[in-house]
């Protein structure tokens, strides 16, 4: 039987076009995915979290990209040896994901993983995740993607429905 996870990065707070949120428009996506799919979830959490504030929170997110940062997480996955199906999932921070999805991900055996991305956007669709995702997951194959408006992940269900297929 094969086994799914989840592995994302989500921010609550002010956001861009909806104002305040209280769950992150990627954490509402892995949910339905792990409805959808009975996958496992993990939260990729950095220790120092980025500012409530949208603006402050870019500005923050701009500098640990510009010195390709790998932020110090909360906790770590150790392992996705007990998987065949990754599932990546993240906001769109300046044409990519947040940097300490990149901490998470640079610490996994992705040799002979199936990996589905998804990203949750404004107008940046999935920017380079794709290829970052393919620099980061040596040994795997992406076989499928998913970019949703931030603005429209409570109607996306029969997007995610399709997706997870």
């Amino acid at each position: 039987m094969s086994k799914s996870i989840v592995i994302y990065f989500s921010r609550a707070g002010e956001n861009y076009a909806v104002g305040d949120i209280d769950k992150g428009n990627t954490e509402v996506i892995a949910e339905m995915i792990q409805e959808l799919t009975d996958a496992d979830l993990f939260k990729v959490e950095p220790k120092t979290p980025y500012s409530h504030n949208y603006k402050k929170c870019c500005d923050e997110a701009l500098i640990e990209q510009k010195n390709n940062a790998r932020p110090e997480l909360l906790n770590y996955l150790d392992s996705i040896d007990d998987y065949d199906e990754i599932y990546i999932g993240s906001p769109i921070y300046w044409g990519t994901m947040p940097q300490s999805m990149f901490t998470q991900l640079e610490k996994l055996d992705f040799s002979n993983k199936s990996i589905k991305v998804f990203t949750t956007h404004e107008g940046s669709g999935l920017g380079n995740v794709i290829k970052d995702v393919q620099n980061l997951c040596i040994g795997s194959t992406i076989t499928n993607t998913l970019a949703i408006k931030g603005t429209n992940v409570y109607k996306a269900r029969k997007q995610v429905q399709k997706f997870v297929k």
